[in-house]
């Protein structure tokens, strides 16, 4: 009997892209290779994989699976099963059953263990069932293919009811029996009524997961400033604190819609140089030093890391800005010390700047509102 093509194979629409899978699995067949390593997130590279494990070591019986977006799991297999990575598997689930795919197997599960801190010997992990039958894989792709639509809907009856929230993600269970929908809301919101419409209408288990603005841009994906696609989006898993501290140091404009990224918070490659900057800036005296002249005392207005430079401007003329090499403000400040005022900063400086003030009269916008953890 030939295959009738769902909406989303005749768009081309790949739904399991988010899964790992380079196509989505056909229904007709058993094991499709349906994995690739370049098209997954997530994906590991087992560097153990060309070491044979000694005669008296057995194969270690923990694996992990891989499921929608940055979602995976370990899993504990049975001595007869011989799982690749790539495989389709099904496995234990709070209720019934899920469907994922192995992507980690053999010796190198143990250190991924070790990072997570989880306990090999521990109760809690669960088991695989068994490989994915034709059965379990045609119930799969047709849940997956119903999450677009499940998610549509969702939004349509949280709008009904009032709530200020946004269901941006639905993730069904392998089995068809639960969906989890990941949503983003600024302040508290109460879904009692909204599970219970949502069971009501899709007929399966619910369960409600909050999710930051970052965590949503990763899932929904996009292109950055800098052409490429989101980090967030590609390979970042873990994400750190990110304040305008680290802008600052790294001496960059305080623009609000350059240092925003698509989240509307800052941008995570702000962290990315910025111990580098630190480090730089220990060979730098500190900003808070006034240097004294015969002319008028001067204070520092930024600073030129790469160029080995720091701009003053005197005090009374806050306007005139001198870049001055470090180890002449390193000399000047030894001459202070001393007693030693010298006639005027130009002496030292060949660069000058006319400063730019905002409409506001600040030179240092209020980005407070960006900080986020």
């Amino acid at each position: 009997m030939e295959e009738t093509p769902s909406n989303n194979q005749k768009q081309g629409f790949n739904s399991f892209l988010s899964r790992g899978c380079s196509e989505a699995p056909k229904t007709g067949q058993r094991y499709d290779k349906v994995f690739q390593h370049r098209c997954s997130k997530l994906d590991t590279f087992d560097w153990l994989i060309n070491l044979p494990l000694p005669p008296s070591l057995d194969p270690f019986d923990i694996i992990e699976v891989r499921f929608k977006n940055c979602r995976k799991d370990f899993f504990r297999i049975s001595p007869e099963m011989d799982l690749k990575v790539g495989d389709i598997v099904a496995v234990e689930a709070s209720p019934g059953h899920d469907i994922g795919i192995v992507s980690m197997t053999g010796e190198v599960v143990k250190f991924r263990l070790k990072e997570k801190g989880i306990d090999a010997s521990s109760e809690d992990i669960r088991k695989v069932y068994r490989r994915a039958r034709i059965s379990d894989i045609e119930k799969w792709v047709s849940a997956v293919e119903t999450e677009n639509s499940t998610m549509y809907k969702s939004r349509e009856i949280a709008e009904q009811l009032g709530l200020q929230m946004k269901i941006n993600d639905v993730e069904y269970q392998g089995d068809f029996t639960k969906a989890i929908f990941y949503y983003t809301a600024e302040d508290r919101v109460d879904f009692r009524e909204l599970i219970k419409v949502l069971a009501e209408e899709f007929k399966v288990r619910i369960e409600m997961r909050q999710i930051g603005a970052r965590q949503e841009a990763g899932r929904l994906g996009g292109l950055g400033s800098c052409g490429r696609e989101l980090c967030c989006a590609t390979w970042m898993s873990n994400f750190h604190s990110v304040t305008t501290q680290a802008a600052r140091v790294q001496q960059l404009s305080l623009n609000p819609q350059k240092l925003a990224g698509q989240c509307g918070k800052l941008k995570c490659c702000l962290n990315y140089e910025y111990e580098a900057y630190l480090d730089a800036l220990k060979d730098f005296p500190s900003i808070e030093i006034i240097l004294k002249t015969e002319k008028g005392e001067a204070t520092h207005q930024k600073t030129d890391i790469f160029q080995h430079l720091m701009w003053y401007a005197y005090v009374d003329d806050p306007t005139h800005m001198l870049a001055i090499p470090v180890k002449h403000i390193i000399h000047i400040i030894n001459q202070n010390k001393q007693g030693i005022f010298p006639p005027n900063l130009e002496d030292f400086s060949n660069i000058t700047e006319q400063k730019t003030e905002f409409e506001n009269g600040s030179t240092s916008p209020d980005m407070s509102y960006l900080d986020h953890a």
